[in-house]
C-alpha cells in the first residue's frame, strides 16, 4: 500500500479521531523506530498536527538513547508536532523484568499526558462555553501505539508458548479504553515502505534483534520457521486470532447470561454445566475479584467441585491473586494480597 492507501485504511478503522471540533487529542508514543514514525505521520495526516502530541521516553539504557531523543525532537519539529520527553533511570539495585519496567513506565507516562490534555481542553472549553464541558459528545484524548500485524503475530506466538488459555491466541486488541493501535492491520514491511515514500528517517534499535530477548528469538526463529513451512503462515495466525475474538464474544455472552450479574455461583449449578463453561465462569469470577488475569483458575474446577461436595467452608488459591471461597454451597472469589518483596542486605 502507498501512503494514501494507508491513510484510507487507518481512517476506515475509525480508531483515530476525525478533524472535527469534538475530536480529542492523540498522544502518539514515539520511540523513533519505523513503526512509531509511521504512526506519528499518519496521525498528523488524519487528525492535524495541532491535535497530536508525541511522547518519547529516554530510558538512558543504551549509548544511542540520546541520539534517539534528538531524532524524535527533529522529526516533531519537521511535522509541526509538540513533543514531551520523559527521562528515566533504573537504579542498579532494581530487580525484575527490564522490558516490563520500561513498558509500565511509558504507558503510565502516556496515560498521564492524555489526562493532562483532557484537563487543559476542559479548562479551555469551560472558559469559552461553560456548558461545553458537560458535552458527552466531546472525545477524550487517546493514546496511540505503533503496533503492527507483525508485532501481533509475534505476540500471539510468544503468549502461546509462555501462558495457557484461550487469551494467549487472541493477541492484542485494536482498542482498549484510551489505548488504540491504528496500525495493527499493517505489516512492519509496509510501515517501512510508508516512511521511505514520505522521506521520513527512523532509528534502528539493535537490542530488538538480540537473541538475549524472547521476542527476538520468536521473530528470528519461530516466525521464520513458520514462513518456511507455509508462505501464508503469518496471515493464517492473524486470521485465527480474528476468528477467536469473534467466538470469544459469544462465549463471554454465555458467561454473562449464566452469572446474570452475580459475583458467585452455586456449586450444584456449576457441576451441571459443560466443562468448558465451568472453566470460563471460574476464570471470570477469579479475574473480576482480583482485577488481574487468572488463566490457571480454570484448571482448578475439579478441586473446587470436590471441595464443594464435602460441604462446609473451604478455601483454595486458584492462581495469580485470586482465591476461591466455598461456603454454604456457593462459590465466590476473593482477591489475595501479593506477598511483599524483601530486598537483600
Amino acid at each position: 500500500m502507498n501512503a494514501a492507501e494507508i491513510w484510507d485504511h487507518v481512517r476506515a478503522g475509525g480508531l483515530l479521531p476525525d478533524a472535527g471540533p469534538r475530536g480529542g487529542a492523540v498522544v502518539a508514543m514515539l520511540s523513533g523506530g519505523r513503526d512509531s514514525v509511521c504512526l506519528l505521520d499518519v496521525a498528523v495526516a488524519l487528525c492535524g498536527a495541532q491535535r497530536v502530541r508525541a511522547l518519547h521516553v529516554n530510558y538512558g539504557l543504551r549509548t544511542e538513547s540520546d541520539g534517539d531523543e534528538r531524532h524524535c525532537r527533529e522529526l516533531c519539529e519537521q511535522l509541526g508536532v509538540q513533543i514531551e520527553v520523559v527521562r528515566a533511570s533504573r537504579g542498579g539495585e532494581a530487580t525484575g523484568n527490564l522490558h516490563a519496567w520500561a513498558r509500565e513506565l511509558r504507558y503510565d507516562a502516556a496515560r498521564e499526558l492524555a489526562e493532562r490534555l483532557d484537563e487543559q481542553a476542559g479548562c479551555f472549553l469551560e472558559q469559552a462555553a461553560p456548558q461545553a464541558i458537560q458535552d458527552p459528545g466531546r472525545s477524550a484524548s487517546l493514546v496511540a501505539t505503533g503496533h503492527t500485524a507483525s508485532d501481533q503475530v509475534e505476540t500471539i506466538l510468544y503468549r502461546l508458548a509462555a501462558s495457557p488459555g484461550r487469551r494467549a491466541l487472541l493477541g492484542m486488541s485494536a482498542s482498549d479504553g484510551r489505548l488504540v493501535r491504528p496500525l495493527l492491520g499493517l505489516t512492519r514491511h509496509e510501515t517501512g515502505e510508508y516512511c521511505r515514500e514520505r522521506k521520513l528517517a527512523w532509528r534502528e534499535d539493535a537490542s530488538n534483534d538480540s537473541e538475549l530477548y524472547a521476542r527476538a528469538r520468536v521473530r528470528h526463529g519461530l516466525v521464520q520457521a513458520l514462513d518456511a513451512v507455509h508462505p501464508a503462515a503469518q496471515a493464517n495466525v492473524l486470521r485465527t486470532a480474528a476468528l477467536l475474538r469473534e467466538e470469544t464474544e459469544l462465549l463471554d455472552a454465555l458467561v454473562d447470561a449464566e452469572l446474570a450479574g452475580r459475583k458467585s455461583i452455586a456449586i450444584e449449578r456449576l457441576a451441571e454445566l459443560p466443562a468448558a463453561l465451568r472453566r470460563l465462569i471460574v476464570i471470570r469470577l477469579a479475574e473480576d475479584a482480583s482485577g488481574a488475569f487468572a488463566p490457571r483458575a480454570g484448571e482448578r474446577v475439579a478441586e473446587i467441585l470436590a471441595l464443594g461436595a464435602r460441604g462446609g467452608c473451604a478455601e483454595l488459591h486458584v492462581g495469580g491473586l485470586a482465591g476461591a471461597v466455598i461456603e454454604d454451597g456457593e462459590l465466590r472469589m476473593v482477591a489475595i494480597q501479593p506477598r511483599p518483596q524483601h530486598g537483600g542486605h
